[in-house]
């Protein structure tokens, strides 16, 4: 049958980093491809206890909920949003299936085709996949280590006029990169003068190496603090990186308008996110010290960072380097010029071990030496073997060099 596919359909690539985990799922891969957190950091005890105390409520839990998310919850991360200074309230705060929803829910209320969206470049490709997915055109602004170039931003503002400026400020997907603190406040100063809605993303936020020594207040709170009536920031996050993936608990927190809009979209998706997994998180954040937890996984996440890193280093690979994140979850590495990270990742593939090439992140012209390297999912005992992996697939790429310069003499 000749299937008429929608727009939408034709215009939702697949996600280059879910086709590559099914390559991870070969006997033997050692995978550093995903965004995956540790599965050893779950608390898994506590959440068992979570879902007994729903449970032992009654059958509740188990009905149709409302679309805004169980209260409790939102006021539970309302006050935990309060507590880092962003100003939050649970009237102003839709729970969403993951962060990823509160992205499509975001672009599906504002976009249309042929709009425009700026992103930093690299930025996190499954909301380009989700850009696209509508129609609409994402632009990628200049950006160094601190963040996006201001002057590379007013100029897209002007050029492109877009409906949304989407950014993942701290220790971002894919780059690790944490926004300087001036920066934001452009940033925030820029859209506000051009009346464009920031998308932030934060789902890494709270995984610091050094909390003590980060100065990197969320855009929400500046732009809160900055200007008054209604926020022009719309702020995302999710449980997945700081207690499990599986309970698929984001949310989104913006002016009053923009939750009502939301909430209509929402209804015409899903309803509303699972309510069982509500209560279960609203049930832990009432007995468990979440805060702890995630102090514990981010020293784990910053010993397992400096075990790759220092293992990738006495290679001495050359031409190759990559950063030293703050938090967060990967590494992004530049591999010398004319080095195909694509031919990397299928020597790796050979060589057992699974690493992800940084051109999908990009929304124009990509940088085709770059990759991105997770050191948060696999076992810290795999890691010198997925290293020595990493080590057999670069020699294979410089094999590769010499035999095609034995050909073309």
């Amino acid at each position: 049958m000749n299937i008429p596919w929608s727009k939408m359909a034709q215009n939702t690539p697949s996600s280059v980093v879910r086709d590559m985990l099914q390559a991870a799922q070969e006997p033997g891969m050692i995978s550093l491809a995903g965004g995956l957190p540790a599965q050893t950091s779950f608390p898994l005890e506590a959440i068992r206890d979570a879902y007994e105390k729903v449970f032992m409520g009654g059958s509740a839990a188990l009905q149709y909920a409302e679309t805004e998310g169980f209260r409790p919850l939102r006021a539970k991360i309302a006050e935990r949003l309060e507590s880092k200074g962003i100003p939050a309230s649970p009237d102003h705060m839709l729970l969403t299936t993951g962060s990823q929803q509160s992205i499509d829910l975001v672009c599906r209320i504002l976009l249309d085709p042929g709009d425009s969206v700026l992103v930093e470049s690299p930025t996190y490709l499954a909301a380009l996949q989700v850009i696209h997915s509508y129609q609409a055109e994402a632009h990628g602004v200049d950006c160094d280590d601190d963040g996006m170039l201001p002057e590379s931003l007013e100029e897209q503002l002007q050029l492109h006029r877009p409906k949304l400026v989407y950014i993942n400020p701290t220790f971002s997907n894919p780059s690790g990169k944490v926004w300087s603190r001036s920066r934001r406040k452009q940033a925030v100063d820029l859209c506000r003068k051009y009346g464009v809605l920031i998308l932030e993303d934060d789902p890494y936020g709270e995984i610091r190496f050094k909390p003590e020594q980060l100065d990197a207040p969320a855009l929400a709170q500046l732009d809160a603090a900055s200007y008054e009536g209604p926020s022009n920031v719309i702020y995302t996050s999710t449980f997945s990186k700081t207690v499990a993936p599986g309970l698929r608990t984001g949310w989104i927190l913006a002016a009053p308008d923009v939750i009502q809009i939301a909430a209509r979209a929402k209804q015409g998706a899903d309803l509303h996110s699972s309510s069982i997994d509500q209560r279960a998180l609203h049930a832990l954040l009432e007995s468990f010290d979440l805060d702890g937890h995630i102090r514990n996984i981010s020293q784990d996440y910053e010993q397992r960072m400096k075990k790759m890193t220092t293992l990738m280093a006495a290679k001495s690979w050359e031409g190759i380097s990559w950063n030293s994140p703050q938090g967060g979850m990967f590494l992004w590495l530049q591999l010398p010029e004319g080095m195909l990270a694509s031919n990397l990742f299928t020597y790796g593939i050979q060589e057992k071990v699974c690493i992800v090439p940084g051109d999908s992140f990009y929304a124009g012209t990509p940088e085709l030496n770059r990759m991105r390297i997770n050191f948060t999912h696999t076992d810290p005992d795999l890691l010198p073997e997925a290293v020595e992996r990493m080590d057999r697939a670069i020699q294979r790429w410089h094999a590769s060099l010499q035999s095609d310069s034995v050909v073309t003499l």
